[in-house]
Order: structure tokens, then sequence, then C-alpha cells
């Protein structure tokens, strides 16, 4: 019975691997069950990029539908989104961009906040710039909060402040009309409703 057994648990062990990969194999990264949707937006106040004396709080989200984008210039996809968020925008999306920049240390090491603010208008300069403003989360706490794997990421948040889509990946055609347009309509006839009450 023990020789069965030592013969059969490397064969079940096997089998339980390949399964476990084949399933991996076909399953889609960016389609993973966020932890944070339908809750309130985590609670932050961090510094504008542009202008540290300016604080953002979860106030931005009152009354304001805001798809809140997690980007950097060093991001390759990002600046590849940039022209459709920019053409979004155009149209009367709000976007609110969360920045962090991988080259910054807590002290802004050697990279200075001025350089960082000269590559960020570099790169929505000849991008083009779908933010009403960049938050800059210096010591990426909110990203933290938010489960955030890399960039970009973006989050569709109500007029209460609840995240109502988290999708990891760039925004193109196809994945604002599946995705986004389905729930931004929702929110609408919701708030049209409240409104009627």
């Amino acid at each position: 019975m023990k020789r069965l057994t030592w013969f059969l648990l490397p064969l079940v062990l096997f089998l339980s691997l390949s399964v476990f990969l084949y399933k991996g194999l076909f399953s889609d990264p960016s389609e993973r069950e966020s932890v944070v949707l339908a809750n309130t937006f985590p609670a932050f106040s961090l510094p504008d990029l542009m202008d540290e004396s300016v604080i953002h709080t979860n106030d931005l989200f009152k009354g304001k539908m805001t798809l809140v984008n997690v980007w950097g210039v060093w991001c390759v996809t990002c600046a590849i989104e940039l022209p459709y968020l920019t053409e979004l925008s155009q149209q009367g999306y709000r976007f609110v961009g969360l920045y962090y920049d991988q080259d910054l240390d807590p002290d802004f090491g050697s990279k200075t906040i001025n350089r960082v603010r000269a590559e960020v208008i570099e790169t929505t300069s000849r991008f083009g710039n779908p933010f009403e403003f960049n938050i800059f989360d210096v010591y990426r706490d909110t990203s933290l909060d938010l489960g955030v794997t890399g960039a970009p990421e973006t989050f569709l948040v109500d007029h209460d402040g609840v995240i109502r889509v988290h999708h990891l990946g760039d925004i193109n055609e196809r994945v604002w009309q599946s995705k986004f347009m389905p729930v931004i309509n929702a929110i609408r006839e919701e708030t049209a409703t409240g409104a009627m009450q």
C-alpha cells in the first residue's frame, strides 16, 4: 500500500499543477477581481503635481463622475492611451491623473520635482492631455490602497465617490464601449431617477 501511495503522490501533484497552469494559460490578467469595486474611494490628501500648495482630497468626487487614471511618463502603454483619453475628455468625460514616478524616492532622490513636471508637460504636449489635473501620489500610498499593480489602471468613480469600474491596462474604443459605457449609462440612469424623486 505504501508503494502505491508513493507512486500516486507525484502523479496527483503533477496533474494538479497541470490543471492550474492550463487554467492560467487561458485566463485574462486584466479581468482579475478587484477588491475595491463597490467601495468608497480610499481616503487621501495628496498634492497637485504642478502645484504642491494645492491639496486634493475625496471632495473632488462630490457630484461628479470621475475617471481616475493611474499613469506615469515611464509607462509606454500610458503614452499609447493618452490620445484616446484626450478624445474622451473632449467629449465631456472627466479624467483625473493619479501620477507616480518610478525613479523618485520619497525625498525626490536624484530626480527633482521640477524635472518630473517637465517630463509630464513634454509627454502630455506630445500625446495629449486628458487630465483636469494630476494628483501626485508621492509615496504610492493611495495606489497601494487601490490595489494598483502597475500602470495604466483606471477607476470609474461615481458622484458619491464609489468605485464602479477598475480596469487594468489601456483604455481603447473596445474597452470603453464594452466595460465603461454600460456602467456610465447605469450611473446616469440612477442619477436621473434620484433627481426625479
